[in-house]
């Protein structure tokens, strides 16, 4: 799973797994979108484009400002949103 920040033109910060990147297009896989929280300060999440059929995306690059790598915090939520199986990020010393 490769865990990507999409910022685009729109102004939007898309969530995403990439599982393919040309020369002008990326592939994306369960879209998320950050929105402002009830809760001052905070930040939610919700599906990118809630209406869309498709397990996967393809967006033309012309649309993408730039694509970096999100917070530890915000990989960690994302995988156990979408993962397949959820394992701890930090090793316990026993």
């Amino acid at each position: 799973m490769t865990v990507k920040l999409i910022r685009m033109w729109s102004g939007e910060d898309v969530i995403a797994d990439i599982t393919e990147e040309t020369e002008d297009s990326i592939v994306i896989t369960d879209p998320i979108v950050a929105v402002p929280s009830p809760q001052q300060g905070n930040i939610a999440f919700a599906p990118w484009s809630p209406l869309l059929q498709k397990d996967e995306i393809e967006i033309t690059k012309k649309y993408v400002v730039y694509i970096g790598n999100p917070q530890e915090e915000i990989i960690e939520q994302y995988k156990s949103m979408f993962g397949k199986i959820s394992t701890p990020t930090k090793k316990l010393i026993i």
